[in-house]
């Protein structure tokens, strides 16, 4: 009795933060999940926010939860997976969100656009606005429940051949770029393609396009950019801090038990807090060792920031025009990025501002 007492008043978090799992889960049934990567199992930072979650779901119960995990292209394509959580191909998949704009591009909202929130500014939207009640609305459409699972902070600009000069360096740049951003590189003269990540680099080494983005130091020096396109562009406007998303599949996670749960939401927030560690923990070593090695870094000329920032809105104001999707979130996050911008450019853009300039 002391032990369910113990178990009701500390919650399931508190149980097994202590090391054992409570007697509820030992009751439990043995499950058995796939979950489809939409990223190459090279990637131990964004991949291994899938691996986190699946590893954390199976020490929480003890074992009789198996989450098998496998990277993009294994089970289906990369950009598949949601047709595959949708119609039960696979229970979950691990993604982000705005590859699917072209189903409607409120899937991007989820994920990040271009001049939207940074990291700490999209969780709080998430966790505490509306943003993650607004996008389970959204997803439910599909057959789908989200859950916060990882982000990567703000990302840099991509691989140059050349550097950007002006925003005439933009026409006709044959330019990979993450899902949604494309139509606002397209309206700047660019042309977007949506490669997955495992096959950047090879387009990028036969020519077919001339300029690709994937995340920043750690992830883009692992898979060698640097060998072919050498100037390294920031910062990522149209990625101030995009979230990935563990899509579960609606009718799977209901058949769960209430504690099971528990359990897919709390391995889901561990994983989305330990990627975001791991990545600003890693990046800073790896930007040395690519400068280092010869790659050359440049700021996106001003011109270009503010043509991408005037095309961004008024994009927006076309789809909230034409989209009730969008509108209805867009609105919402809208608000919530104007007041986080003004909370921001004191206390903490203060102190960054301040230290940034000094010699540490």
């Amino acid at each position: 009795m002391q032990r369910r007492s113990y178990i009701r008043h500390s919650g399931l978090a508190g149980v097994l933060a202590a090391g054992a799992a409570p007697a509820v889960v030992h009751a439990q049934a043995n499950i058995r999940w796939r979950l489809a990567s939409s990223f190459p199992k090279s990637l131990d930072t964004i991949y291994g926010g899938g691996d986190v979650f699946a590893k954390k779901v199976a020490e929480m119960s003890g074992g009789k939860f198996q989450i098998t995990v496998h990277p993009g292209g294994e089970l289906m394509p990369p950009f598949g997976v949601v047709d595959g959580v949708q119609n039960g191909t696979v229970e979950c998949a691990h993604t982000v969100p705005y590859y699917f704009f072209g189903k409607d591009e409120t899937f991007a909202l989820g994920a990040a656009i271009p001049f939207g929130m940074n990291s700490r500014q999209m969780t709080a939207w998430m966790f505490e606005g509306n943003g993650l009640k607004l996008m389970r609305e959204f997803y439910a459409q599909y057959s789908i429940i989200s859950f916060p699972c990882g982000n990567t902070g703000a990302q840099m600009g991509g691989w140059y051949r050349k550097p950007l000069q002006s925003i005439a360096d933009m026409k006709g740049l044959k330019f990979r770029v993450g899902g949604f951003a494309g139509k606002v590189v397209e309206r700047l003269g660019g042309v977007p393609q949506n490669i997955p990540g495992g096959e950047i680099y090879q387009a990028l080494e036969k020519g077919t396009i001339d300029a690709a983005e994937w995340i920043g130091p750690y992830d883009d020096q692992k898979l060698g950019f640097n060998k072919v396109a050498p100037n390294y562009a920031y910062p990522a406007w149209w990625e101030g801090g995009p979230q990935i998303d563990l899509f579960v599949n609606q009718k799977a996670f209901n058949s769960l038990s209430a504690e099971y749960k528990a359990i897919v939401e709390a391995a889901a927030t561990y994983s989305h807090v330990e990627m975001q560690a791991k990545y600003d923990a890693k990046n800073p070593a790896a930007l040395k060792q690519l400068v280092s090695s010869g790659t050359k870094l440049f700021r996106f000329p001003k011109d270009v920031m503010e043509a991408a920032f005037k095309e961004s809105m008024a994009l927006y104001s076309e789809l909230s025009a034409k989209n009730p999707n969008w509108k209805k979130v867009y609105t919402d996050f809208a608000k919530f990025r104007a007041e986080q911008n003004l909370w921001f450019r004191f206390a903490e853009s203060g102190f960054d501002d301040f230290m940034q300039q000094q010699k540490l």
